[in-house]
Formats: structure tokens, sequence, C-alpha cells
């Protein structure tokens, strides 16, 4: 599995020890910025790792931002991926287990390095259950591109 990786100077350090993480997952990275502490806009690199996800060229994605709430926004403006703000276990293994989450939004500033590579590592490992989740993914998918006027 590929996952393509992505945050702002405010995550910059989390995505650093992330990466190196899922090398030792034996988990292909794709990084995608920023490459240091300096100023960068999250919608920027949100908009490069949600265009990868949604054309299919990675399975995955991982944002980081200070909070991560401005990542998921910019990434759910793309069509199919859904991506999931997780703060613990618990949420990380529900968006993959009922929300069949492509993006997961991590906060920089809100988590530590241990938590962050537990959350990773149960939402890289957990499976889409389908059934009746199946029917309201779909739906999701259905209302992508209205504008609600």
């Amino acid at each position: 599995m590929k996952i393509a990786l992505g945050s702002d100077h405010a995550g910059f350090e989390l995505k650093e020890d992330l990466r190196a993480y899922l090398a030792e997952l034996k988990i292909e990275a794709l990084d995608l910025g920023t490459y240091s502490e300096d100023s960068a806009d999250y919608p920027d690199v949100a908009a490069k790792v949600a265009e990868k996800v949604a054309r299919g060229e990675v399975a995955r994605g991982l944002l980081i931002c200070g909070t991560g709430i401005g990542m998921s926004i910019v990434a759910n403006r793309f069509a199919g991926v859904r991506a999931a703000l997780c703060h613990d276990l618990y949420t990380a293994r529900i968006s993959r287990e009922h929300n069949n989450a492509n993006i997961l939004a991590l906060g920089g500033r809100l988590i530590g390095k241990g938590l962050a590579r537990e959350i990773l590592k149960v939402w890289m490992e957990t499976e889409f259950q389908g059934g009746r989740h199946e029917r309201r993914i779909r739906k999701i998918a259905a209302l992508e591109g209205k504008t609600g006027k």
C-alpha cells in the first residue's frame, strides 16, 4: 500500500516522525511537503495529497497541520475523498470501519508522537466493514458536487 503525506509548518515535526514510522512498518510513503518548518499554507499541501487519493494514485493519505481541522476541510472538497480528523484510537478505527476514510488528518499541536503513531497504526490496519456502511458511503458520494442552493 502507498500513502501520500503532507503537512504545513505546524505539522512538519510530526509528519517527519510519522514518515519514519511508516518506513518501519514497511509502508511506502510519498512525501508531498512541506519540507521545513518555514511558514506554509495548509490548503496547498492538502490539495496535493487529496488529489493523489482522489485520482487513485495512492490508496490513502495523511495530513497534519496544527489542529488537523484545516487540512480535513480542504481534503473533503475532493470527489471520492473521505478525510477524518482523529484524536484517539477509537475515532481512527471507526473512521475506517464505518466511513472508509481514505485520508487521516491529525493535529500536530494537539497530540504527541506516541499517540500519533498508535492512531496511524490502527488506522492503517483497520479495514472497512462494508455492509450497512456501504449504503451510507454511496449516499455521501451522491452528494459530491452539490452546492446546497
